[in-house]
Order: structure tokens, then sequence, then C-alpha cells
């Protein structure tokens, strides 16, 4: 490991130039010290060339302001890269630590920047004078954005809201770290650990292996480990017929960030909801919600309301029906108890298998996650032309990461793809796109022009015994074709500036490239050449998947009820003025939301509040859980485009999608960029058909 040299200005210059092979950093050249002095460098360089940018004594123009200003901070772009990804998916004590005592620098840091005198005043003489410049769309869209976003980060405030704002940030950045380290100690230190055969009734073997694996990760050899990896506990809740031991797991998925003490993540929720409405009140806006939405596609709260409610009475009601049949097969198994959530998943499979004479476990042999990886890299080829070539010998933060260099039809690289694919006590839970470098076509700090993207997929798949293959639902084949279609919005990124490439798009257009990649899972070409037995490599025969398409419409009303009840929570939080969120109790405000939604008692949210990472470990999602709704309004539509044409991988129709959807990151405003694809845009009609609530 590297040495800390423990000063600001001279690091590790891993950290500065990337020298493994395909551009990656050497991580094994990378000591958890060397965080501390090349982030003090890296922010003193980032300072200097913003403030050369506001006193360059020449008139603002767009090379020396703008331009300058998206090349501006490459080093603390990449300290940035290696630290926050290994924070993310290889944690440990150490990093935490720096974690805990970076975010508010760096919050601190960004606050400085917008105080800069002069900074602002030569973005807003470009922007006031925007239609005489002579720029082109990207180029005019790009002074837009970075206005706009100067604007929306309080530069038009004066000095005092200014500092109570850049308090407020700081303040934000510290509990949004200490909710998500929260969140993952929780998901550490829980483990029910099976010891008997009695305590694996109903479990296969495949379940029991993964669980073996998890156990002996945590020392527990010989046992067999219940994780909080939605790959174990899922199908845990789904198979086990120990409703004793369904309960204990469930719950303690349930109480992730309720640990009372340090690690109690309610008092954390209380403080950010407050200050985020006062953030909102500082920047002129009637909550937070309406703040956060002001440069979406929805706009409006109301909008995302009108969207939320059409959905969530449509899906109680569907769930509603659901919960009288389960209680039915409750009855009819001699029971009298009324359904639990721990209850759902057990009997929902047991009433899907006797709808559609379908069952999970007739097609789990068929699915292995090598298999399923394939089945993404192939559609990916037919649609785009991209080939991928792992590279056994690159530089890798753990010995399961994986990477490919991705090349197109004449072999020029168009991306590096690193992938992280399974659970590990130092990875947080869920599963995410994240990039150590973004794509741009402009000059670089190292003496070229341009930059390649390295894209980042992480999940938590459960891990196999050696030598073995690594067997996966059809929801985890759907988790990886969707974080792989976040992958692909990175990697075919075509744009020249940093600031507008990749997934830098509103948060609810974020989810169509990757909820509409999902869509190719379920093509019958692809799953018959990639769901194949692990043991004799037979095909997964048509009547099984015609078996399988039916049974997609079973269980709609649960899943939409545990989903929209989140996102109207989450909304909900984000509506309050400041006055009412100033003495909000999270829990009881969490069950007043849900006492007037007529929550089934029987179905819990998806994401609890205390542990609801996507709202509150950061800002990403806040008041924006919606937007995986929004997008499926256009992942819905949008694959029709296909089908119209009469082809799944119509290579007109993927021409379009490669350009204006994967390709063409904020350069266009997203309406305009659906058009662009589709020509029209879409109505919720397309979605309630799609999750059969039509």
């Amino acid at each position: 490991m590297a040495k800390d040299t423990g000063t600001a200005t001279s690091i590790n210059p891993e950290i500065a130039v990337w020298s493994g092979p395909l551009g990656l950093p050497r991580f094994d050249r990378i000591g958890d010290g060397d965080f501390r002095p090349a982030f003090a460098a890296a922010l003193d360089a980032h300072m200097a060339e913003m403030r050369a940018i506001a006193d360059n004594p020449d008139p603002p123009s767009f090379a020396n302001t703008i331009v300058a200003l998206e090349r501006a901070g490459s080093l603390l772009t990449r300290v940035s890269g290696v630290f926050w990804n290994l924070t993310g998916a290889h944690t440990n004590d150490a990093l935490q630590a720096e974690e805990r005592a970076l975010s508010p620098v760096l919050s601190r840091h960004w606050s400085a920047i917008l105080t800069i005198d002069g900074l602002f005043q030569r973005i807003d003489a470009l922007y006031q004078q925007r239609a005489t410049l002579g720029l082109d769309a990207e180029a005019l869209r790009v002074l837009e954005l970075t206005w706009k976003s100067y604007v929306r980060s309080g530069a038009k405030l004066g000095a005092a809201d200014q500092q109570r704002l850049a308090e407020i940030n700081e303040r934000l950045a510290t509990l949004g770290t200490a909710f998500s380290q929260n969140v993952l100690a929780d998901e550490k230190a829980c483990a029910l650990v099976l010891e008997t055969e009695a305590d694996l009734a109903g479990l296969p073997a495949s379940l029991r292996a993964a669980m073996a694996a998890a156990a002996t990760e945590r020392s527990l050899d010989g046992k067999h480990a219940v994780t909080l990896s939605r790959s174990i506990i899922e199908p845990f809740l789904t198979l086990s017929t120990r409703r004793d031991l369904r309960e204990r797991a469930f719950n303690a998925w349930a109480a992730r960030g309720t640990t009372p003490g340090e690690r109690d993540n309610r008092p954390v929720v209380a403080e950010m909801v407050k200050l985020r409405a006062d953030k909102a009140a500082l920047l002129g806006y009637g909550s937070f919600a309406a703040f956060k939405l002001d440069d979406t596609m929805a706009k409006t709260p109301d909008n995302v309301r009108e969207l939320l409610t059409t959905v969530w009475e449509r899906a109680k009601a569907r769930a509603l029906e659901e919960t009288a049949e389960l209680s039915q097969l409750v009855q009819d198994a001699g029971h009298n108890h009324a359904v639990a959530p721990w209850d759902w998943r057990f009997y929902a499979e047991k009433a899907r298998a006797a709808r559609y004479e379908f069952n999970e476990a007739e097609v789990k042999p068929y699915l292995s996650l090598d298999k399923m990886i394939d089945a993404a890299f192939d559609t990916a080829t037919r649609l785009f032309g991209l080939a991928f070539q792992e590279v056994p010998d690159a530089a890798v933060y753990h010995p399961d990461v994986r990477v490919f260099d991705v090349l197109d039809t004449t072999g020029a690289r168009v991306a590096v793809f690193v992938a992280d694919y399974f659970a590990r006590p130092s990875k947080r839970s869920g599963a995410w796109m994240s990039s150590f470098q973004g794509q741009h076509r402009i000059a670089n700090d190292r003496g070229g022009v341009g930059q390649t993207p390295i894209i980042v997929n992480v999940m938590n798949f459960a891990k196999a015994p050696a030598g073995q293959p690594v067997p996966i639902t059809m929801e985890d084949a759907r988790t990886l074709f969707h974080e792989f279609g976040h992958a692909l919005h990175g990697m075919l990124s075509d744009v020249t500036y940093p600031s507008i490439a990749g997934t830098s798009v509103s948060r609810d257009f974020v989810e169509l490239p990757s909820q509409l990649y999902e869509h190719w899972l379920t093509v019958p070409s692809v799953l018959q050449r990639f769901a194949v037995r692990r043991d004799t490599g037979e095909a997964i025969p048509q009547a099984l998947l015609d078996k399988m398409q039916a049974a997609r419409a079973f269980n709609k009303g649960f899943a939409n009820v545990e989903f929209t009840a989140s996102a109207l929570v989450d909304m909900a939080f984000h509506a309050l003025s400041p006055e009412a969120a100033a003495s909000v109790d999270p829990m009881a405000f969490q069950a007043s939301v849900l006492a007037d939604l007529e929550m089934p008692e029987s179905i819990v949210m998806r994401h609890a509040t205390p542990h609801f990472t996507h709202v509150f470990a950061g800002d990403g999602y806040s008041a924006g859980y919606y937007s995986y709704m929004w997008s499926g309004v256009l992942d819905a539509d949008a694959f029709q485009a296909f089908t119209e044409a009469g082809d799944p991988f119509d290579p007109a129709t993927a021409a379009k999608l490669r350009q204006h959807i994967y390709g063409s990151g904020a350069s266009m405003d997203p309406e305009a960029a659906y058009i662009a694809f589709r020509g029209k845009l879409p109505t919720a009609d397309a979605l309630l058909q799609k999750e059969n609530l039509a």
C-alpha cells in the first residue's frame, strides 16, 4: 500500500494520474491515508482554477468562462472518483472516518466556489447575451444549465443568506453520510443464523449454498446466514416454511436504521427534513419538493401527486383483491392468522404457482449470473454494435471485480466497464451504477482531447461456493439488466462537455435508459439463448417461458403499493413548509401519511423512512423517488417503438435510441430528446397496462 505523505502538496501520484491498464487506478498502490492529502491538494487546485476564471481580465466569453469551468477540477474529479466508489463498494473503518471528515469539507468548498467575486457575474453576463453569442445548440444548453445551477445554488442571494445556505448544505452533507453509514452498520451487523435442518425447511439447495457462503464470510463455518441482501432475504421470505423465522428475518430487514443510540436514523431524518425545507425557503420556494422538481420533467409536486395517486388507487384496489386470495390460502393451510408482511411473499408464490401452474423454482435452474451477464452484453451488441472483452489483469479494488474493454464495430474503445457483482460486508446494499470518469470531447489536462468513460455497476448477488455457477432469480436478472441500462447510458454518452455527459440528466429521465433495457431480458430470443440449465445446457422450454410471461401480471397490486407508498411518503416529507417541518416526528409522520392512504396492513413501504437511502443518504432522490414511475411511463411507451417496427432489435429504431436517449446526455431538454426518438410524449396508459392495472 502507498505511504501516506501527510501533506497537502505532496500526494500519491497513483491518485492523480491513473497508470493501470485501460487507464484505471492502481488500487493496490493507494492507501486509505492517501485520500486526505489528495483531497487537500485537489481542493486547493480547483479553487485556484476557479479564481483564475473569475479574475480573467478579458471580457467573459464562452471559451474563457464556460469551457474553462468545464475543464476545472480534473484532479478533484479523479480523487473523488476513487474515493466515493470505494466508500460505497469496499469500505472500512478508516475510509468511513475519512468520509465523515470530508463530507462537510467538500460542502464548504462548493459553497465557497459560489461566493468567488466576479465568477457568477461572468456567467450571468454570458447568459443575458446568449441569443447573440452564435452558440450551437449544445453549447447554448450548457450555458443555460450552468447559469441555472448557480442560481439554484444561491448565487443571487445576499451574503447573509448565502452563509446560512452554506451552513445548511454542510450539515446536510454530514447527516447524509451518517444516515448511509448507519444503514450499512445495521446491515453488516445483522444475520439470522440457521443451525439445524429444521431451520432450513422449504429452502432449495441453491439458496442453502448461498446462505452457507454468507455464513462462512462471517466466520460461521458450517452454518447458514440469512443476511439483509435482497438476493438472500427475499428468496428466504418466499420459500421458508418456518413462519417464525420469516417473521424474525422480516422484522430485522424492516428495522434497519432504527438501532437505538448513535445508529438511530430517526433524529437524522427529522433534522434533514427541517433543513431541506429551510433551504427551499431561502431559495424562494414553498417547499423542498417544489425546489427539487423545478428543473425536472414533472415540474411541480401536483403533477407528481396526480400520477402517484392514479396508480395508488388502482394498485390498492388490486392489492386488496390479492390479500383476499392469500387469506384463503392461509385458511386452506389450516391457519387462522391474518396475512402479515412476512407472509406475503410465501403465499403469493403459492398463489402464482396455482393460478399459472408456474413456480419460480422451475425457472431458477435455467438462470445463472454469468449467462445473464452474457445476455446483457449480447443485447448491447445487437442493439448498438458493442463488443465486451474481459481484461483479466486489470487493476481492481477487490478480487471479485471484473473489467471489460468496450469496443465499437471498428475496434475502437468506447468505454471501460467495471463490474462488481457480489455482496460482502464492506459494501452497502442495493445495486447502482457509478463512474470513475465520464465522457467528453474537450481538451483534457493530460495534453490530449476528450475522455473515455469508465463506468461501474455494483450489485449484491449472493456468491455461490467456489467453482459453482451463481444461481439467480428473474428479479435478480432484471436488476442486472436495469443497472446495465444505466451503465450503457454512461458508456454511450456522445457529447462535447463533461457537465452534460451520460447520466447527468433530470432525475425523472435518468431511469428511462435503465428501465427500458429491462424489456430485452424477456425477449424470447434472448431467454432461449441464455436461459439454459446449469447442469445440462438445455434451453428454457417455450412452454415454461409462456407460463412465466403470463405470471408476470401477478402480484402487481403488492409491487405497486409498496413502491407508491414510499414515493408518496417521500413527497409528503418534502412538501412540508419550514414551520411544519420544524417539529416533525418522522415515524409518526410516516404513519399518518400511510393511514391517510389507507395502506393495506399486510404490505409495508418498500423503503421505510429510517433506511430510505435513496432519499436520505444524500440528496439524489429526495423528493424524487417517484421518478422510477415517471420513467416507467416513458419506458413502457418507448419499447412499443420496437414492437411497432416488428423487431426488438430493429436497426433503425436502435440507432435513434442510441442517438437521442443513450447518447445525448443532457445536451437536449428531456422532453425534446424523447420526442426526437419517439415522435410524441406518452400518457400513463402504457404504464397502467404494463403493470396490469388498466
